[in-house]
Order: C-alpha cells, then sequence, then structure tokens
C-alpha cells in the first residue's frame, strides 16, 4: 500500500518545525559554555570558602562588580579592599558569607567574534553579620564575560536583591508591629494606672 503523497509532506515539514534541543542549536558554543559554567562553579566555591583571591582568579584586572549596598568596585583592588572591609577588617559587618548560585536562561553570546558572553541567574545567599544573628536572602545576578587568549574572564559583575520583599524587611515589619502593640499596651495600662490613683485621691476639704 503506497503511503499518500500529502501525509509524506505533513510529516516532513512536522519534522521541519519542530524545536532543536540546545545542544544541537548551539554546537558551536558547547565549549564556552562548559568554561563559563565553570567560572560560575568556581566564584561559588570561592566565596564559600571565604577565599577572595579564587574570586579575582575568575576576573579581569579592569573588572567592576556592583554589590548589594549599590557600592560599586572597581578592578582587583577595589574589589578585595570592599571584602576585607566587610568581613576582615576591625569593624567589619559580617563574620562569614556564603551562597548557592543558578544559572537562569542560557548564556547569550554577542559580538563580531561571539568573544563575549551575557548570563543571569539567582542565588540563595545566608549572611553572618556581627551584631546579631545569620539570615538568609534570595538574591539575582548578572555578569558580563569576555574571552581573550581563548580564556574567559568575568568583566562585570552586579548583584541586587528585593527591597520591597526580603528577609530584612519582614523582620523590620515584625519590630515595627511589636513596637506598636508595645506602646498600646503600656499606653493603656499607664491610663488605667492613672484613673486609678485619681479615683483613690481624698477629696479636698470645702472652704
Amino acid at each position: 500500500m503506497r503511503t499518500p503523497s500529502g501525509l509524506w509532506y505533513a510529516i516532513a515539514l512536522t519534522a521541519l518545525l519542530r524545536p532543536l534541543p540546545i545542544a544541537a542549536q548551539s554546537d558551536l558554543h558547547q565549549e564556552d559554555r562548559q568554561a563559563l559554567l565553570k567560572i560560575l562553579s568556581e566564584v561559588e566555591k570561592a566565596i564559600n570558602a571565604q577565599d577572595v583571591e579564587g574570586i579575582l582568579a575568575q576576573m579581569r584586572p579592569d573588572c567592576t562588580v556592583t554589590w548589594w549596598n549599590a557600592e560599586i568596585s572597581r578592578g582587583h583592588d577595589e574589589i578585595r579592599a570592599y571584602y576585607r572591609r566587610m568581613m576582615k577588617d576591625e569593624g567589619r559587618l559580617i563574620s562569614k558569607y556564603t551562597t548557592h548560585a543558578k544559572l537562569g536562561e542560557h548564556a547569550r553570546f554577542i559580538g563580531s567574534g561571539a568573544d563575549v558572553a551575557l548570563a543571569d541567574g539567582s542565588m540563595e545567599d545566608e549572611f553572618f553579620p556581627i551584631i546579631r544573628g545569620p539570615f538568609k536572602l534570595s538574591s539575582r545576578w548578572s555578569a558580563t564575560a569576555a574571552k581573550s587568549g581563548g580564556e574567559w574572564k568575568i568583566v562585570s559583575l552586579h548583584l541586587s536583591s528585593n527591597v520591597f520583599t526580603n528577609t530584612l524587611i519582614a523582620e523590620l515589619t515584625r519590630a515595627l508591629w511589636f513596637a506598636a502593640i508595645a506602646g498600646l499596651v503600656i499606653g493603656g495600662l499607664g491610663g488605667w494606672f492613672m484613673a486609678r490613683r485619681a479615683k483613690r485621691r481624698p477629696s479636698e476639704p470645702r472652704a
């Protein structure tokens, strides 16, 4: 029995329109993607080991980092100084910081030689401040990497978190509610006590 030519045409069209897996679509960048994933893994490992030099090893000397507090560090020396001020030197704010980073969408390659990559993703962070207990924060990251001499390095890194909904804002909101409730209770008790004292005070004799 012969298959109608129209059916063969439909099968061929379906095969052509079927989306190819990412591995087949981006064969030219598979090695680059693996190199970028290794950078992400090495940065995460260095952060969790409190090893700033390990972080810098994955960055170009002129790399720019925008931190969670909107402070900007330009170059290895400024990045190293920021890290020491926050975590090592006298007056530091935190004693330890750990993270678990994930890549979002696949990296995009731009430039005439496709030697610049743009990537972003998420982080689950845990901070250990000096003046309070540890807290967790869900963050986002975006990075630009460039390939030079066959090697990929980070040239820009941006870190951010939701300033409207996060652990610290939730704690502050709870603290404000507790303070408001405590104020109402204290004010009510004070009014009741003053009224009770006024009731017990003997009336002054008339002239």
